[in-house]
């Protein structure tokens, strides 16, 4: 099934190229179409008709050609073509018109592929239409059009396509190098250390999480976590990992015995020093870290004795477990204490240890 995906992947791609090689070799016989004359366009709305043959005019005008406003004068006559083209249904029609006004290379060659390209996505043609934009972003000079940069527009609409993370992680990189004052910078922070953690590059994933960190507030699509994420990360790199373990029994034991002491200052050994957290069962939303300098254990052990239950909870898995507690000083002296497993692949040597988490406060929602 994965080989016949990729089977049908590798056929769409070189379809989508064919069409966009096949558009180049008629270029020609393409814009002597075009500019045949008016006759050569047909819409069906009669009103639009007139200003169809109006914006014809405009690019076959001998005078307009000879003066110096062609080239602006060209782009808005495309526009208004292109418009009543797409209006009445004719799409690759308008994108074949406009990519081959390109052929001028004047100024607005850029707004021409770029509007092509946003004409083929429109049509569902994402291939075709990437490729315009990459031949924009890699041989044309950028432009700015109604205030908009369009290399940092085909940037975006790049970096919204599913293309490999090698590509990916350069369209990020150009980006905020080229636009570093844009709203998209911070997000693109972080989906740039997403990509990285793809492609195995941890030290570059961390880098740039911490670069992300300061856009607190900042929302990243598709990660409603992004700043917590980006936090542990960062401190679990940060931190001497001292207080994982391969084996969660030995954990528990070295827990089991502080809580015996009675020890805050053992018990605080073993917590992770990235990101642990303190929250109730039924909070909404993310867990919220508490820091690890605050918590002290000491304010909730001032009365008898804390009773620890003598197995875990039976719904230990493999990578998460729950023991619970009680006893504790406080409004509520029922504690989950919850392990996990360390999901950590820039460093072998603690990935898939296990690691004092945070607790959930009260008894377990069943």
């Amino acid at each position: 099934m994965r080989k016949a995906r990729k089977g049908r992947a590798t056929i769409l791609s070189m379809s989508a190229i064919l069409i966009v090689l096949s558009l180049s070799a008629c270029d020609n016989d393409l814009s002597g179409y075009f500019f045949a004359g008016a006759n050569e366009f047909s819409v069906s709305n009669k009103a639009q008709r007139k200003e169809l043959r109006d914006a014809l005019e405009v690019l076959h005008s001998p005078q307009v050609k000879k003066s110096g406003y062609y080239p602006v004068q060209c782009m808005l006559a495309a526009r208004r073509i292109s418009t009543i083209l797409i209006e009445d249904g004719q799409e690759a029609r308008a994108a074949r018109f406009l990519s081959s006004l390109s052929d001028e290379h004047d100024e607005y060659e850029a707004w021409y592929l770029f509007a092509a390209g946003a004409v083929y996505e429109s049509m569902n043609s994402g291939p075709v239409a990437q490729l315009f934009y990459k031949r924009i972003i890699n041989t044309l000079p950028d432009m700015i059009v109604e205030g908009q940069s369009i290399h940092r527009l085909c940037l975006v609409k790049l970096l919204q396509s599913d293309s490999p993370p090698e590509e990916k992680t350069a369209w990020y990189r150009e980006f905020i190098q080229r636009f570093p004052n844009a709203d998209e910078v911070g997000p693109f922070h972080f989906l740039l250390a997403k990509e990285y953690e793809k492609l195995g590059l941890w030290s570059q994933a961390i880098e740039e999480y911490r670069q992300f960190l300061p856009y607190f507030g900042v929302s990243v699509p598709g990660y409603s976590d992004a700043h917590d994420y980006a936090r542990n990360m960062v401190e679990f790199n940060d931190s001497p990992k001292d207080w994982t373990y391969t084996d969660l029994d030995d954990l528990v034991k070295g827990i089991r015995k502080a809580i015996a002491l009675r020890s805050p200052q053992a018990l605080r050994k073993y917590m992770s020093k990235a990101g642990f957290f303190a929250m109730s069962w039924y909070k909404e939303g993310g867990e919220d870290s508490n820091s690890n300098v605050l918590f002290n254990f000491s304010n909730f052990m001032t009365r008898g004795s804390i009773y620890v239950a003598p197995s875990l909870d039976p719904s230990y898995n493999d990578s998460e477990a729950f023991l619970r507690t009680s006893g504790w000083t406080g409004y509520i002296p029922v504690w989950y204490l919850c392990f996990r497993k360390v999901n950590f692949p820039a460093d072998p040597k603690v990935h898939g240890n296990w690691e004092w988490a945070g607790i959930y406060f009260g008894e377990k929602m069943q």
